[in-house]
């Protein structure tokens, strides 16, 4: 191969400088540059297309997971209330390390099981469905019921450990952190495998890629509104204290005491609607599992969705919560029994 080089003449006939192509012997390495840029670009638009590929399988799976993020938002919400102003975010990072851990576990996990053992998903998610409605029951029997005297007891240490600035508050959180992510995990594990369902033809590096950024952004996206969410209260409290005679100043009084006000509302309705979650997303784990149950409910959400769009859902999420109810009702009564014959045979042994 030859390069061409230029040079400038003089041309008698046009009576000016020209410019003419003289053919040089050229290196090989400046020869085969020609080729590496061509293979660059084609690497770049191999990426480009991979890229866009990810992205279009991360927005649809984002659509398909949105209730279920909401759910897990409400639910984070809700576990993280209760605690000492200055323990709060603490408390926010520590459920969100976690969160981080479990997405580390559930997004190779769940490529594996589904590459060699797919029949494995439905009763793996079945089981996490049916300990979310265990977990919500117990939390709404323990709330309705009267406390036990080691439960008052129980309680009023946990109040004064909150209020005494000397007690290791860490200790007391575990508990509560435990707790969390251990919801976080069934969650993500229900988003994990929603998404992985609307991307089941693709490659599995796309799916390993995509899987990993909706697991990064549902942490980011909810640990960071359930950290804002908990500081609401000294937002407002820093809105209050503005100093000022001016407009600007009276309008921002005025909204710190609004969300003064309105915060506990808030965190109350988000701890309602992170119990009503469990029910509504255990249920609906275990009635997907169930063809027949599930074939009954569709039939009358359809129904119901015949008269008004917006009646058919809020039809099939109310039986969805109902059966989360009913379940979790069960297993509580079975535990309570089995727990209640341990008793009575351990006092047997003991007296014999």
């Amino acid at each position: 191969m030859k390069l061409q080089r230029w040079y400038t003449g003089w041309s008698p006939l046009r009576g000016h400088p020209v410019v003419h192509p003289v053919a040089l012997p050229c290196h090989p390495q400046i020869a085969s540059i020609p080729d590496m840029t061509a293979s660059l670009l084609t690497l770049l638009d191999d990426l480009a297309t991979l890229f866009d590929d990810i992205a279009v399988m991360t927005r649809v799976a984002a659509k398909k997971t949105a209730g279920v993020i909401g759910d897990d938002l409400a639910l984070n919400a809700e576990q993280v209330t209760g605690m000492h102003p200055d323990r709060e975010l603490p408390v926010v990072w520590a459920v969100a390390k976690g969160a981080l851990i479990n997405k580390a576990i559930l997004v190779p996990a769940a490529l594996v099981i589904s590459a060699f053992v797919p029949a494995l998903i439905v009763p793996l998610l079945m089981l996490g469905g049916a300990f979310l409605c265990y977990e919500g029951f117990e939390k709404t029997w323990h709330k309705l019921r009267a406390p036990t005297p080691g439960e008052r007891g129980e309680q009023i240490a946990r109040v004064q450990a909150v209020a005494d600035p000397a007690v290791d508050l860490v200790a007391l959180e575990k508990t509560k952190i435990r707790g969390a992510v251990r919801t976080d995990f069934i969650l993500s594990a229900e988003v994990i495998v929603i998404a992985l369902g609307t991307m089941s033809s693709a490659p599995r590096m796309q799916q390993f890629v995509s899987l990993t950024v909706i697991g990064l952004g549902m942490v980011a996206l909810v640990y960071g509104l359930v950290a804002g969410l908990v500081k609401l209260d000294d937002l407002g409290l820093t809105l209050h204290r503005t100093e000022g005679n001016d407009a600007s100043a009276a309008s921002a009084r005025n909204l710190g005491a609004f969300v003064l006000r309105a915060a506990p509302v808030l965190m109350k309705a988000l701890s309602v609607l992170g119990t009503a979650a469990m029910f509504m997303v255990g249920g609906s784990i275990l009635v997907h599992g169930v063809p027949a149950v599930d074939q009954v409910i569709a039939r009358a959400a359809d129904a119901a969705r015949a008269v008004m769009p917006l009646l058919g859902t809020i039809t099939r999420t109310l039986l969805d919560a109902v059966a989360g109810i009913v379940v979790g009702g069960v297993i509580v009564a079975f535990l309570a029994a089995a727990k209640g014959l341990m008793g009575r045979g351990t006092a047997s042994s003991v007296e014999g």
